[in-house]
């Protein structure tokens, strides 16, 4: 299908006698994208140095009936889509070209083919990629300019299928390829090209030493990669990665989150039946996948070859012959058969790829394709065929548990450390409800279990049960004698902090000759649990109270100069119910904990990365950070979990593979708040200030726990009260007076008095006149109703509600940044004794500085969360200043 083996004219038309010859610098990669770009880039680096803009590669309706046909824009494959039994998705034998070039023509049932193909020369300028010429059939004039000229062929392929029976059109669609043939063999193309399916993504690596060459993004899928050899276009191969696996791969490989040396396979050698496509976990659902004798509805002809094809059940249009059904011996399920060896096969083949020579692995290949089951045999017998099958997947089998016991069987120290510190918490949870069974108890000094009562299992060997100390029930871990050391250390630090009520509570620690026991408070669930589980009886633990609860436990840690590490879903749990019916939250796993030493504020990167991959906060893993991680690692992970748990299960850094690369990046999205709603506003302020890519950004644990997002609705009413109060004999020029009312008109809605009901209207012009611009009115007409509450009429009592909560909601509903504005206007007096139960100390020391903090709705005000710390130093410095001159 390539135009300079089709026209052997071609070479020489680029090649003629003019005085400027092509001549390529062999420092340029050309890169073609799905949108019809053509980036001329640099190899050292990928920048783009210019693009020639085409139609798209391809082109096909937006709308289709089934069976649907979806092009492959890497070389025009086709696949179809559904038909009259629901089909799955089916691989083609033909491609785009090699059906325009079968036609015209007709099938049986009545489908006309018709085929087009169009050649196209550009004539490019080398240095600017300024198109200078377009050559077609009708016009092939001789252009010998005096710069250098690029010539780049391109044919576009447009194929139309035509029903006869219903007269109109099946479906049609172009797919556009630049010409161009392979490398010869004695060229040594020294880079590997790893490419997103999603998007532009390109990550380029030297297939000799695996270094890392560049990685850049095109905002387009690649669908050919391209060098220049003996005057024309050379396709080079490429490797399709699924996006989420090749973010994943290029933030997190190499220290400090990026990737410097590829230290996986390179996959060009892979036999087609196991392309590297294979990673993306879209194509590993619980399918059935079979290979099956399919054809083009409509074509004249079937393929010769069998195709994989994903169903989800087995077609009744196949015959149940037994050389393709496996006989009901067991209780499995057809589906369930087929699936279990396919993806023992193919896990099979993708790791002996890997691991043999290119011509073994092609042979692999060969052979879990020929003994997929479902394919119609052709000479064989079906018993012949069956004792193959057996026979594969017996081997496959085997070589696949031998590699999976080489792995589990090399351990190493460090490894073993990781994995133990990583923590049970999830293990101490109580799944089995019940007593201990005296018949099979296990005492060991004060602890005592029952081994058939299992509660979890944890790396390295660690085992937890259901047990009791001093009659009271509890989690019981046991730990391998190589994690000793590491154990003591948690129950170092447990004892330390565990006096805390949500902190989880340690009670003893026992050893015999083999292993040593640790019995930790017994819980009933995980936060995950709490979030995820639609059923989960959460005993009256609402999201505001379990997030204060593990802040209030954070902040215990940090005061003892403990940082976790490893804040998470799985390692916040929920305490078995009291006899009150009350649980509390409680943070557990002290794996990962580390204890500063006193005077330090920090700990060293070197003992590895801590935390959990999509938790960990980007100072950690980031080579550009100037400082040493701190404690303010656990309230970037705090902001995470909050998020998680008010968007009821979502990642403010989306995906699981995508997090840790989009943390690095500050790639953070608050989605599911909503920016009018007024708990919503309050959480994002919060929320955001967790999530600071500047740890000094970060408010303290202590002063999360003062956030407004915690208030009460009772609290909340007596705040707006004392503002009023405070402000209610302040001039209207005064500096409090102005802070607040600067960028009232938001606030209120231009005039609030438009946005109330009609009956308190109608009460509040009795009395006084207030200006509707102004936030201080609004206040002050809440504060009085409140106050004269029972003296109002029925019918405003009945819009305002009950007191407090109907009566906040009311105002905050319509009005839903008025709390945030409030707190943050009245900064400026957090060091007033009616105001300290509002305010952080920290606050308290910003306003005996002087200095203001912001309102979103205020002029010019670039955060709602924060005060400029170019103030703050600039305070000190004036401070330090002072005190010279009077020193001096």
């Amino acid at each position: 299908s390539s135009m300079l083996r089709a026209f052997p004219w071609a070479t020489t038309f680029a090649t003629s006698s003019c005085a400027n010859t092509v001549s390529l610098p062999e420092s340029l990669l050309f890169v073609s994208t799905l949108d019809g770009s053509l980036h001329a880039v640099s190899k050292r680096s990928g920048s783009i140095k210019w693009t020639l803009k085409e139609d798209p590669v391809l082109q096909v309706p937006t709308h289709m009936a089934e069976p649907a046909f979806l092009p492959d824009p890497n070389d025009g494959s086709l696949y179809s889509l559904g038909g009259k039994n629901s089909e799955g998705l089916t691989k083609l034998p033909f491609t785009i070209p090699e059906l325009v070039q079968a036609s015209p023509c007709r099938s049986p049932d009545g489908i006309l083919y018709m085929g087009k193909k169009q050649d196209v020369w550009y004539v490019v300028d080398l240095l600017t990629g300024e198109k200078q010429q377009t050559l077609t059939s009708s016009f092939a004039e001789m252009l010998c300019p005096s710069s250098s000229l690029l010539y780049l062929g391109r044919t576009e392929y447009t194929i139309t299928m035509y029903d006869t029976k219903s007269r109109e059109l099946r479906w049609n669609a172009t797919y556009s390829d630049y010409a161009s043939t392979l490398p010869d063999d004695n060229t040594k193309h020294k880079m590997a090209h790893f490419v997103s399916n999603g998007d532009g993504l390109v990550v380029t690596v030297d297939s000799e030493s695996g270094a890392v060459l560049w990685a850049q993004n095109y905002n387009s899928p690649v669908v050919a990669v391209y060098i220049w050899q003996q005057e024309g276009l050379r396709k080079v191969t490429h490797t399709n990665v699924a996006a989420e696996t090749l973010r994943y791969l290029t933030f997190t490989s190499g220290q400090g989150g990026r990737l410097t040396q590829w230290r996986y396979p390179f996959p060009q050698h892979l036999p087609n039946a196991v392309n590297i496509k294979i990673f993306n976990k879209r194509l590993l659902k619980r399918n059935l996948v079979k290979a099956l004798v399919v054809s083009l509805p409509g074509h004249h002809e079937t393929p010769p070859e069998a195709h994989k094809k994903i169903l989800e059940k087995f077609p009744e249009s196949i015959p149940r012959q037994q050389s393709n059904v496996i006989p009901p011996t067991t209780e499995k399920t057809i589906e369930e058969v087929s699936t279990a060896f396919m993806c023992k096969a193919t896990t099979w083949a993708l790791v002996s790829s890997m691991l043999m020579p290119a011509n073994r692995a092609d042979s692999v290949g060969r052979s879990v394709s020929q003994s997929t089951p479902g394919r119609m045999p052709r000479t064989e017998a079906p018993v012949d065929s069956i004792l193959k099958d057996m026979a594969t997947i017996i081997f496959s089998t085997f070589l696949l548990a031998g590699w999976v016991a080489f792995i589990i069987t090399y351990p190493k120290v460090k490894k073993n450390k990781q994995a133990y510190r990583r923590g049970l918490s999830v293990a101490t949870v109580a799944e089995f409800p019940g007593g201990l069974d005296e018949s099979n108890a296990v005492r060991v000094g004060n602890i005592t279990f029952n081994p058939r009562n299992v509660l979890g299992h944890g790396a390295e060997g660690t085992i937890v049960y259901r047990g009791q100390f001093d009659n009271r029930p509890v989690a019981v871990k046991r730990i391998l004698p190589e994690c000793f050391s590491f154990a003591d250390r948690e129950v170092q630090l447990l004892r330390e902090s565990d006096e805390h009520p949500n902190v989880i509570r340690y009670f003893c620690t026992e050893r015999d000759r083999q292993f040593q026991y640790i019995a930790i408070e017994l819980c009933s669930a995980t936060l995950q649990e709490y979030v995820e589980q639609k059923d989960f009886d959460r005993h009256g633990l609402e999201p505001a109270i379990l997030l204060q609860e593990t802040m209030s436990g954070l902040a215990h840690l940090h005061s003892l100069s403990i940082v976790h590490r490893d804040l998470k879903p799985h390692n916040i749990l929920v305490s078995m119910p009291n006899a009150h019916g009350h649980v509390r939250a409680l943070i557990s796993d002290f794996g990962l904990c580390k204890k500063l030493a006193a005077g330090r504020h920090s700990f060293s990167r070197r003992s590895g990365v801590p935390g959990t991959e999509g938790w960990i906060a980007p100072e950690v893993l980031s080579e550009d950070a100037m400082h040493n991680p701190t404690c303010k690692v656990d309230i970037f992970s705090a902001g995470c979990v909050f998020y998680y748990v008010v968007s009821q299960g979502s990642h403010p850094f989306g995906k699981s593979l995508q997090r840790q690369a989009n943390i690095l990046l500050g790639a953070y999205s608050l989605e599911h708040l909503q920016p009018d709603k007024h708990e919503d506003i309050v959480a994002i302020n919060l929320i955001e200030q967790m999530l600071s890519m500047d740890p000094e950004k970060r408010p303290s644990a202590e002063r999360v726990l003062k956030h407004p997002f915690f208030w009460s609705l009772e609290k909340q009413l007596q705040f707006f009260q004392d503002v009023s109060d405070r402000i209610e004999k302040e001039p209207l020029d005064g500096p409090i007076v102005r802070q607040l009312e600067r960028g009232g008109r938001g606030v209120v809605k231009g005039d609030w008095r438009e946005h109330i009901t009609v009956p308190l209207q109608t009460d509040l012009r009795k009395f006084r006149s207030y200006k509707g611009g102004s936030v201080r009115d609004l206040l002050r007409a809440m504060r009085n109703k409140k106050h004269h509450y029972r003296e109002l009429p029925r019918e405003v009592q009945e819009t305002l509600g009950s007191i407090p909560d109907d009566f906040v909601f009311y105002f905050t509903s319509r009005f839903p940044h008025l709390l945030l504005h409030t707190h943050l206007a009245m900064r400026t007096s957090a060091q007033e004794r009616p105001f300290q139960p509002y305010y952080h100390r920290w606050h308290v020391w910003v306003a005996g500085s002087g200095l203001q903090c912001l309102s979103p709705f205020a002029t010019g005000a670039a955060s709602s969360s924060h005060v400029p710390y170019s103030l703050v130093f600039a305070k000190i410095a004036q401070s330090c200043l002072m005190v010279v001159v009077k020193l001096g």
